[in-house]
């Protein structure tokens, strides 16, 4: 394998979505101490992670990846992480006993700090008629959300932030699913009254009494694997702050290959996938399994070089496509891109993102996303790979586990005058605990039809 090109050959590229730092002094300074940290995450746990991909490329396990839609510093709390690990520990749970297939579990955590943006500039109006414009907020890994000057201005120090909150998510993390949380003796107590006074609560919570009772009869003849009372849990984030990337890439004591060690599974966004850009360039290089999001601007012929380009052994579990088309397009423009991929030969894991093509502003000012768009797309993802032939292989979705008020519709039959009331993404709208839940018992019937 050819050398990691380096920084300054990178950025020759063309580097789609950077900050523009004031100051190279101190991003050098930046970048070297971040040179000499730890890793975040092991290589070997990189590849236990891309052989569970190899097995939902496969058809024989289902991906589920979910988290913030952009983390903040003042969220990384033990209550934070453990909420967020909760759901997804739900809906994961929820899927593997419903539709009886394996789920490997991928937290959007401890590393998605940096977020792309429509526009370098944001203009807000201000009480005294005036208007102003700063530069876009672009996730607490670049500058701030307050809106002012000072705050606005990208900080390369804030990257070394990123790595100390990361670890302290990742500890959290390691804590809670090997110190007893994520049992599944506990599943019980993953609920709260919230939820457990909702419809989908009591449809979990009567789910949860059967699996007290499958649990039971096993301890009684004496079955008490591992697995029951731990589970396995990896990170992801997108791979968009090319300095952050490039100083966490590292060699691997064992193969001498290199890894990015600040996240199991790193991906590519929409708008940095350009073929002779810099972030396919970096990610071409290192070992981890990556993914890929294609829109529906991707034509075949584009889904096919990047795989040349990002998995040119074709090696199994190496490379995900996440498609986010939108409700409104996901059946006409994704048939295609399988149809060719598939043809191919390539060994490619197919996971939809039913969350970033179905964002609207609402007539309150929020952006928001409805749930019937979340869910038809989803639908539409599966109705396509089952028309195919092919195996719909995962979700990758934006939620918290906290009760937010973000996305309009699902159970709780959110409005648009219902997102004032607990609105605190710093970017996109994420679904809820109990919108998360209702997702994961709808793709459970869905992965059920798929399976009989």
């Amino acid at each position: 394998m050819s050398v990691v090109p380096s920084l300054s050959e990178l950025h020759a590229l063309g580097a789609a979505q950077q900050p523009s730092y004031p100051d190279p002094a101190a991003v050098d300074a930046a970048v070297a101490r971040l040179r000499t940290a730890p890793p975040l995450v092991f290589a070997g746990e990189c590849d236990d992670l891309k052989g569970k991909i190899a097995a939902v490329a496969r058809g024989e396990a289902f991906l589920l990846q979910g988290g913030d839609c952009a983390e903040t510093f003042a969220g990384v709390t033990a209550d934070n992480v453990r909420n967020k690990l909760r759901v997804l520990l739900q809906m994961a749970v929820v899927l593997t006993y419903a539709a009886s297939v394996p789920v490997v579990k991928v937290g959007r955590i401890a590393g998605q700090y940096a977020k792309p943006r429509s526009s370098d500039l944001e203009t807000r109006d201000l009480p005294d008629g005036t208007q102003r414009t700063l530069p876009a907020y672009r996730g607490d890994a670049v500058n701030g959300f307050e809106f002012t000057e000072a705050s606005r201005v990208p900080d390369p120090q804030r990257l070394v932030e990123v790595y100390n909150a990361s670890a302290s998510t990742l500890n959290l993390v390691r804590a809670f699913v090997t110190g007893g949380y994520a049992d599944l003796r506990q599943v019980h107590t993953w609920n709260t009254d919230f939820v457990r006074e909702s419809q989908v609560g009591q449809k979990y919570e009567a789910m949860a009494n059967e699996i007290e009772r499958a649990l039971t009869f096993m301890q009684a003849i004496g079955a008490n694997p591992d697995e029951f009372h731990r589970v396995d849990f990896h990170s992801s984030h997108e791979a968009l702050v090319l300095e952050y990337e490039h100083a966490m890439t590292r060699i691997d004591s064992r193969t001498t290959l290199p890894y990015d060690v600040s996240g199991h599974f790193v991906w590519i966004g929409e708008r940095t996938r350009q073929l002779d850009g810099a972030h396919v360039e970096l990610l071409s290089h290192i070992r981890n399994p990556i993914g890929v999001k294609l829109g529906p601007s991707t034509t075949p012929d584009d889904a096919l070089a990047l795989a040349a380009k990002l998995n040119p052994d074709n090696e199994p579990g190496r490379l995900t496509f996440i498609t986010r088309f939108g409700a409104g397009r996901i059946r006409d423009g994704l048939p295609h891109l399988v149809e060719k991929v598939t043809a191919a030969g390539l060994d490619i894991a197919w996971v939809c993102d039913p969350m970033h093509g179905n964002t609207f502003e609402a007539s309150s000012g929020y952006k928001t996303r409805r749930f019937d768009d979340v869910i038809d797309e989803v639908q539409g993802f599966f109705d396509v790979h089952r028309s195919l032939g092919t195996w719909p292989g995962g979700l990758h979705v934006e939620l918290t586990g906290d009760d937010v008020t973000e996305c309009v519709g699902g159970g709780e039959d959110l409005t648009d005058l219902d997102l004032a009331h607990r609105y605190e993404s710093v970017c996109d709208p994420r679904l809820n605990r109990v919108q998360s839940l209702e997702l994961s018992f709808l793709v459970a019937e869905m992965l059920r039809a798929r399976t009989d």
